[in-house]
């Protein structure tokens, strides 16, 4: 056929119905942990359900008119639907008050729903999370996101282990998604120029429960071919067209809040991907009339920066020249040269300068913070170059550890038991650790419900196994194999995550013997693998086969499995039925990881590298660790160290633990375990703490500075910029001198110290000098500020006497540094000079 173009009939269903469609366009909120609801569009057509990928609204498109006519004829179905439907529109009743002005939530992914694979992996779940959970709070967010007309990839496995990548093609009219429309009701369409030429931009609106979340799309016929093409796929790996789609969701981002009236107060940049915002922000400003540095200080007050990433290669970088030819005309469009242009995302690396995203997002906002309290330190540690003076505890980045929304991932035989068996309330009140009274739940129903989940582990992954033998085109034999793979009875071990080099999946494989030796041991084990490498991270695909063609020399292939294409869907079941979930990241490179909070809210137990969530989780009773928190003098030393922690533990204490039964044939040791894993996820780390911290930690206060800098037409951020330029010009020119003793014993006396300073105009009320200690090479920094000082000969005179708290061997040093009131951070810029 010479298609001329594609048309989508809504079905107009029965009266009785009628709220499955209303549902359906906001489902991913409140469907995704309501059972009913679920089972009110399953039971319409259970295979097409199936085939749909779980896709409300596929599935009435699809569905036949006379079976929805003979559904809306059923009263006891019709009912369902209106208990159901009540149950929804009380939901959306019950968001409490907003706490804050508008959120803006910006990120390049969104994992709301298998049905709509836009999302490559955790970020995306996370930043669906994140949403979920602002919106049962009540915070007044709004997500800005990029819809992707092809996706990210599926993911093909050969039998040996070979990756192929293919994109389905994603058409909005049959996904839960609106056109955004204008006052007209025509669809927004905004503008933003790259290369010199206008691309223009469209957006969809997935509404999630009370949370609109606006996907853009270039995908329009006034657009060239090239630049339709540039919200295509996710993570297109060519560096151009990454560039370009960080423009359209900066720059065209923000354009499109302002075209629908949304004035966002704060503004949160999900890592560095949307970094443009400010520039754009900054645009606006300057072509009111402002400078650029008011601009930027107005702009910066009210923006908060989360990086997910704890490696330099993990952060978006270009070439300088790139940058330039994509954004030509951005320095005249803010009143600044070229070079100062480029220089806001500059990044000094050993092997020469970059124009780094995450740089540009941090010198564009006046909060910052990474995902768990060990990926803070490696934050300010990796960023420590931009605060030149400071100790590396001092980079005014923070952290929220992530979470997880609880009813996304919990299953439903778990969420039924626990509202028996814990305190009324208990659900309205997740991070409250008494709430999860899990010594209530009765030790045989808990086990029945992990067995049952183990089960329904098995049904899902042999049906998957055997769709991607069948593909593959393996023999009757192997597809035979399938439908017996794994025992219902045995501890199941699961691995499922990128195939990325650092997160080390094949650490399990590191003595294969071994390995063989412990799987074929007194105690049966299963072990299920999954998760997809970067089409272009050649180790990572290598990763895979080496494991597949392991798992085959040692005649495994009964006990080890690697499934294909993991997905939400799949994640779903994986973290539901696992016994013992793996993670053996190379320490600190795990920025959080969000998995291992999934299984442990379901009973799993984690068994893991004390790195991102797991350093903070672990107690010693709730899991296992592998491997200790010291640092190695090589990788190799490091995998091997490891590998032995691995198979001693999993050998001698998981095992037998798990096998180990009472009169009742419950294993009441590995339940104290499950007890305290669930007790531990759920209550710290659930979603909704997460976003409570982001609201008490960053959005209010970014709120607040904001409306400081920006009131009275921007007073004070115009007083803060130039008090910023006058001190950098006037620093240069600041002299400390300090007398102190040296190396010294105290025997009971004080350190003595004196200081003084030429302040070269300086107001010293803006200046701080403080004696600084370390107790040992390690410990955490003391900052002692010396008193008032006195002045004359045009100089500032201090002087302190210190004894430390404890004894012991400690170093120590003066220094001064220029704050301001208006700073946001105690160090926002790093006027530091030591003595």
């Amino acid at each position: 056929m010479n298609v001329l173009g594609r048309i989508t009939e809504l079905p107009e269903l029965p009266e009785p119905l009628a709220p499955l469609k209303e549902m359906a366009y906001n489902v991913w909120l409140w469907w995704s942990w309501t059972p009913a609801a679920q089972e009110l569009y399953r039971r319409i057509n259970p295979v097409l359900w199936e085939a749909c990928r779980h896709n409300p609204v596929k599935l009435l498109l699809e569905a036949r008119p006379e079976r929805l006519a003979d559904l809306a004829a059923d009263p006891e179905y019709t009912a369902s639907v209106e208990a159901v439907y009540q149950s929804f529109k009380a939901h959306l009743a019950s968001r409490p008050k907003p706490t804050t002005g508008t959120v803006a939530y910006f990120s390049a992914e969104f994992g709301f729903h298998e049905s709509l694979p836009i999302y490559a992996g955790g970020l995306g779940i996370l930043a669906g999370d994140h949403v979920k959970a602002a919106s049962n709070l009540g915070v007044n967010l709004v997500g800005v996101g990029l819809f992707y007309h092809r996706g990210y990839f599926h993911q093909h496995l050969s039998p040996e282990g070979v990756q192929t990548e293919y994109h389905e093609t994603l058409h909005p009219e049959e996904l839960p998604l609106l056109p955004v429309r204008d006052a007209e009701g025509e669809p927004v369409k905004v503008a933003v120029e790259i290369e010199g030429r206008k691309v223009w931009i469209t957006a969809y609106q997935v509404q999630v429960a009370t949370v609109p979340v606006y996907l853009m799309s270039t995908d329009l016929p006034e657009n060239d071919p090239a630049d339709r093409e540039i919200t295509a796929e996710l993570y297109n790996a060519e560096p151009g067209m990454r560039l370009r789609q960080e423009i359209v969701l900066g720059v065209g981002g923000v354009r499109l809040l302002r075209a629908l009236g949304v004035e966002p107060e704060v503004w949160h940049m999900n890592e560095g991907h949307s970094a443009f915002i400010g520039l754009e922000r900054i645009r606006e400003l300057v072509a009111q009339g402002l400078d650029f540095d008011t601009a930027l200080e107005s702009v910066a007050a009210s923006a908060l920066f989360t990086t997910h990433t704890p490696v330099p290669a993990g952060h978006d970088v270009f070439g300088f020249e790139q940058v330039a030819h994509y954004l030509q005309g951005w320095w005249e469009r803010l009143g600044i040269p070229r070079e100062r242009f480029l220089n806001l995302a500059r990044e000094e690396r050993e092997d020469g300068a970059v124009y780094s995203m995450s740089v540009l997002a941090l010198r564009t906002s006046r909060f910052a913070g990474g995902v768990s309290r060990l990926h803070g330190e490696v934050s300010r540690k990796m960023f420590h170059d931009l605060w030149p003076g400071l100790e590396p505890e001092e980079v005014p980045i923070g952290h929220v550890t992530n979470g997880v929304h609880t009813w996304t991932w919990l299953a439903p035989v778990l969420r039924d038991l626990y509202e028996r068996y814990f305190p009324e309330g208990w659900m309205h009140a997740l991070s409250r650790p008494e709430h999860w009274a899990t010594d209530a739940l009765p030790a045989g129903e808990l086990w029945a419900a992990r067995r049952a989940l183990r089960e329904q582990l098995i049904r899902d992954v042999r049906e998957r196994l055997g769709e991607q033998r069948l593909r593959a085109g393996e023999p009757p034999a192997r597809l035979r194999a399938a439908e017996r793979a794994l025992d219902p009875g045995t501890l199941t071990v699961v691995f499922a995550r990128r195939f990325a080099t650092y997160k080390r999946a094949d650490l399990l494989f590191h003595d294969p013997e071994r390995l063989k030796a412990i799987v074929n041991g007194p105690y049966p084990i299963q072990i299920v693998f999954a998760g997809k490498a970067h089409p272009r991270d050649e180790p990572g695909k290598a990763m895979i086969q080496k494991i597949v063609r392991l798992v085959r020399e040692l005649e495994l292939e009964d006990r080890i499995l690697v499934l294909e294409d993991y997905d939400i869907a799949l994640a779903r079941t994986l973290v539901f039925g696992a016994d013992l979930w793996l993670n053996t990241p190379r320490r600190p490179m795990e920025a959080s990881g969000t998995s291992g909070m999934k299984s442990a809210l379901n009973g799993g137990v984690n068994f893991s590298v004390l790195d991102g969530w797991w350093a903070e989780a672990y107690d010693g009773q709730n899991g296992w660790a592998i491997g200790t928190e010291r640092a190695y003098d090589s990788l190799a030393a490091q995998d091997a160290a490891d590998a032995a922690s691995l198979y001693d533990t999993l050998e001698h204490e998981i095992l037998p633990l798990f096998y180990a039964r009472d009169a009742e044939g419950i294993p009441t040791g590995w339940l104290g375990r499950v007890r305290r894993s669930i007790r531990t996820a759920g209550a710290a780390f659930s979603a909704e703490r997460m976003v409570n911290e982001y609201l008490n930690t960053y959005y209010k206060p970014a709120e607040a500075h904001g409306r400081v800098l920006s009131a009275d037409g921007h007073a004070r951020a115009r007083e803060l910029a130039a008090w910023k330029k006058r001190m950098a010009e006037r620093w240069r020119q600041v002299r400390l001198e300090a007398r102190a003793p040296g190396d010294l014993r105290l025997n009971g006396k004080p350190l003595e110290v004196s200081a003084s300073v030429d302040p070269a105009g300086v107001d010293p009320r803006h200046l701080r000098l403080e004696l600084l200690l370390r107790r040992g090479a390690t410990g955490p920094l003391q900052r002692v500020a010396f008193p008032e000082p006195e002045t004359h000969d045009g100089r500032l005179h201090y002087r302190i006497r210190y004894r430390p708290d404890l004894p012991g061997s400690y170093v120590y040093g003066v220094r001064l540094s220029a704050q301001h009131p208006d700073f946001a951070q105690p160090f926002e810029v790093a006027f530091v000079r030591w003595a």
